[in-house]
């Protein structure tokens, strides 16, 4: 468990040799040695681990602390509130919160979408063992707050994970009780708050209509020749086809280096190169990552690092499996596509949020190994 949770390290480490500079090299090992340091401790003491008191934690916390910067932003940038509230600029909204806090908004509200599916799982548990009304109120309230924090920072992957998690966590537990009755009015309640805070945010930000439907899938007929969009910075900056011309690129630079890569500090500098020699002006001015985990590690590490990631990523998903876990496995859902159209195992905080999680939920099947053990041996 411990040597694939560092496999990401020990790819780096493997192909340190492939990189064109040293000290760039060593500042792109450094930060990973989070996936060795967090198994060594985590799950060197799996024992002492409480899963369902962290998680609490984990989401009363992160909601609590996002509920501060977001009274921060209406007091320390009044001016883009008042902008927002008149329905101005609505498109870099999100964008904006993020940067006050100092996340890249796509990996903010992917954390921000784990904890509003952690939010949903708690409360479910909360009122099956029947709390006290005032306990189970107060879960229903970090639930809302922390959907809304979604639907603030507003990105499309972490929307479509945090309702695929919803239902997951929903069916997953209600299907272990074979409570078809209180299935269907669970589902009507979460599905009717979960749509009416849709609803009442779409109704002050239009944009998002906008957003999910004609920007998202708009010059799809452009793909290699953004330059060929009369200002592609306005119009295409966040489109489906600006990825998808960064995937072709990092595709075809990716096979001009097999079997091993050009070398993980030397992935994005080699690919704004190709962006220059194949005349994509835009791309290159912008210096894009290439914004897919299995490209990105097919650039730098060839044929061997997607493996890596789909092995990274898969245990997670055989982890919740398993486990007969829907929280897990939405992690890993999560993840999953979050890494299909972004590189967050380039980024400390995604390598630090997986990492951490992952041992937590490895030390959570080694709880249930070691339980069932013990179990037979008193048999």
């Amino acid at each position: 468990m411990a040597g694939i949770i560092a496999s990401p390290f020990l790819l780096e480490l493997v192909f340190f040799w492939n990189n064109d500079s040293l000290v760039q090299g060593i500042k792109s090992i450094e930060k990973s040695t989070a996936l060795v340091l967090f198994p060594l401790f985590i799950l060197g003491n799996y024992q002492r681990i409480s899963f369902q008191k962290l998680l609490q934690f984990y989401v009363n916390t992160t909601t609590l602390v996002m509920i501060f910067f977001a009274l921060r932003f209406v007091f320390v940038f009044p001016e883009y509130v008042t902008k927002y509230w008149h329905g101005v600029h609505l498109w870099e909204m999100g964008y904006v919160f993020a940067n006050s806090i100092g996340i890249h908004a796509p990996a903010l509200n992917m954390h921000l979408a784990f904890v509003s599916i952690s939010a949903l799982y708690l409360l479910l548990q909360r009122g099956q063992m029947k709390k006290k009304m005032g306990f189970v109120f107060l879960s229903f309230l970090v639930f809302v707050f922390s959907f809304f924090f979604v639907l603030l920072v507003n990105t499309r992957m972490a929307l479509f994970n945090v309702l695929v998690g919803y239902l997951l966590v929903v069916f997953s537990f209600f299907a272990a009780r074979f409570d078809l009755k209180k299935l269907l009015l669970y589902t009507i309640v979460i599905g009717g708050v979960v749509s009416g805070v849709l609803f009442l945010f779409i109704q002050k930000n239009p944009y998002m209509k906008e957003k999910y439907s004609s920007v998202t899938f708009a010059y799809m007929d452009k793909v290699g020749k953004l330059d060929e969009i009369d200002h592609p910075e306005i119009k295409v900056f966040n489109s489906l086809v600006t990825r998808v011309s960064i995937w072709k690129s990092a595709w075809e630079l990716s096979l001009q280096h097999l079997p091993f890569g050009v070398g993980s500090s030397d992935g994005k500098p080699a690919l704004v190169k190709y962006f220059k020699q194949t005349h994509q002006h835009f791309l290159a001015k912008y210096a894009f990552p290439t914004h897919n985990q299995f490209l990105d590690f097919l650039l730098k590490f060839g044929i061997l690092g997607p493996l890596v990631v789909l092995l990274y990523i898969g245990a997670i998903g055989y982890l919740g499996i398993d486990l007969k876990n829907a929280l897990i496995f939405s992690f890993f859902f999560l993840f999953f596509t979050s890494n299909l159209t972004d590189d967050f195992l380039l980024r400390f905080d995604g390598i630090t949020f997986s990492g951490f999680w992952f041992s937590i939920f490895g030390s959570l099947w080694l709880q249930q190994k070691s339980n069932v053990r013990t179990l037979s041996q008193a048999l």
